[in-house]
């Protein structure tokens, strides 16, 4: 059969689907999704665009279906991404229904297509209009695209300090030693097709938001119409006696996690710092170093952000490799040999022998070329924006990490969030109000964290929580863990559990409350999850 020459396939009898209801079907060897949403069916591909997750274990919720990984969104009707993470939308094919069976439309060549770019317009040489983008993270390239999808024609310029077209930042942490353009999210061949520019090796010094100017480091100057701040966030260095000691690393680019991962091979490393990053590299490292240790200032890792016993799971998750934990304290110098780390000391006088220390306590808006101008900063460098992604400054927006925004499921309390999900989502809502179109935030908030091969995901804020109601065993690694704050669920996380996650983003993002009351049902599952 030629690729391109279209084929009818039944799938199933009418009868088979259940209003609400998706299946999974094979064409040709190609997995297909199939769904009866108000008594009318559709079929896109089976696997989210982003890492590949099976749909048909995700949430169906009306005329859309969220990934059980990680959270990103499609309406089934289109195939088109609605939530991230994640750039491309699904496939989707032509449904038949006739004498009561269902059937599909398609070729060889539709069928073999896991995901599908939206059609976007590139730049026309009639509009004279710049968007400069500061920033190539998710909140910049999703802003980008989003402005060709819907038609912007004008010039668009994105601009980095690093030497890389956009690339997968999460990966840097997780699978340390992989080759930048291994982990770029769109070929270079996709921004020149697309009219995108992309200067890389570009600091920013300044912004004259009164000229409407960029100035370079290099003394260059790039006169914009609207201007997108989205730069992010950079590692905490740390202070301490010994700081600029040689093999101290911190994590933000490719190449620093290129050597990092080159130079622990059977040497002693030292992470400074229990979070998510933190972990994340200790595991990735446990298999090469000859001893790992993590010095944290909380009793266990994620215990602000998960809870204690999450924690303790994860502290024994990589106790049971070989890493040694030092918490409730912090480094009070690191010494050298040479110039070179030979050990770290604690506050409480203990000595680790360390080669390599790398540190992951924490991170900081990258704002401060904003000094001294109009655009509105908190006391840690964050930019103020409201729900339409607008700075304090007329044509000025910003997004992602770098920004303390008004969280719609939390009534607009006002926050700063380094997700990456939600940094797609910050970018997409700024380019549709560059273009007029008076869209507000609406995202849960949802990430992700890996350690030797076991996935938590949590959705939602909960921040300030008061009790953490657990369901499922946590010696068996499937859990649900539900966050309460005044009698509702603010957040969930889970090992193991899915849908739920992504299930409970849903209702949170339908704006119903979910409260401890249905969580303590022993039915909860069935009374408290359907929406």
């Amino acid at each position: 059969m030629n690729e391109k020459q279209r084929f009818t396939e039944e799938l199933c009898k009418e009868t088979e689907l259940k209003d609400g209801e998706m299946r999974q079907f094979e064409v040709q060897g190609q997995p297909i999704l199939l769904v009866k949403h108000n008594g009318t069916f559709s079929a896109i591909g089976s696997k989210c665009s982003h890492y590949g997750a099976p749909l048909i274990k995700g949430a169906l919720v009306g005329d859309r279906v969220r990934c059980p990984w990680h959270g990103a969104c499609f309406n089934v009707k289109t195939g088109d991404i609605e939530e991230y993470p994640g750039l491309d939308s699904l496939p989707c094919f032509k449904v038949s229904v006739e004498n009561g069976a269902v059937s599909i439309v398609t070729s060889l060549k539709e069928l073999a297509s896991q995901k599908r770019i939206k059609h976007m317009s590139t730049h026309s040489p009639n509009d004279r209009s710049t968007i400069a983008i500061i920033g190539t993270g998710p909140a910049g390239l999703v802003c980008a695209e989003t402005l060709r999808q819907e038609g912007y024609g004008g010039r668009i310029v994105m601009v980095t300090r690093d030497d890389h077209m956009p690339y997968d930042r999460t990966k840097l942490s997780k699978a340390m030693g992989t080759n930048a353009s291994d982990i770029y999210l769109r070929p270079a061949e996709f921004f020149a097709e697309n009219g995108i520019e992309v200067w890389t090796s570009k600091e920013v010094v300044d912004v004259q938001v009164d000229d409407s100017r960029i100035k370079f480091r290099d003394g260059s100057l790039l006169q914009y119409s609207q201007l997108l701040i989205a730069t992010g966030s950079r590692p905490v260095a740390p202070t301490c006696p010994g700081s600029n000691l040689k093999n101290v690393f911190l994590l933000r680019t490719p190449e620093d996690a290129n050597a990092i991962s080159e130079i622990v091979v059977n040497r002693n490393v030292v992470i400074m710092g229990s979070s998510f990053i933190g972990m994340e590299v200790a595991a990735y490292l446990s298999g090469k170093a000859s001893s790992v240790s993590i010095i944290g200032r909380s009793s266990v890792p994620f215990q602000a952000a998960l809870g204690p016993k999450i924690g303790e799971l994860a502290m024994k998750l990589l106790q049971d490799q070989g890493v040694n934990f030092h918490m409730n304290t912090e480094a009070r110098e690191i010494r050298g040999d040479g110039g070179q780390v030979s050990e770290v000391i604690l506050r409480n006088g203990v000595q680790i022998p360390a080669d390599v220390v790398v540190a992951g306590i924490g991170v900081t808006p990258v704002s401060s070329f904003l000094k001294g101008y109009k655009v509105a900063v908190d006391r840690r460098g964050a930019i103020y924006v409201d729900e339409f992604m607008r700075t304090s400054v007329p044509g000025v927006f910003a997004a992602g990490d770098v920004v303390t925004f008004p969280l719609a499921m939390m009534e607009g309390h006002r926050v700063n969030i380094g997700h990456w999900q939600m940094a797609h989502s910050h970018g997409r809502i700024a380019a549709l109000n560059m273009l007029n179109k008076h869209v507000p935030l609406n995202s849960v908030p949802y990430f992700w964290t890996s350690l030797l091969g076991k996935s938590i995901r949590y959705a939602g804020y909960g921040e300030g929580y008061t009790e953490i109601i657990m369901k499922g065993n946590l010696q068996d690694l499937k859990f649900l863990a539900f966050y309460i704050k005044d009698d509702c669920v603010v957040a969930v996380s889970s090992m193991n559990f899915d849908p739920v996650v992504s299930q409970i983003a849903e209702i949170m993002l339908s704006g119903r409350r979910f409260t401890k009351k249905e969580v303590l049902k022993e039915d909860f599952m069935d009374l408290g999850i359907s929406i």
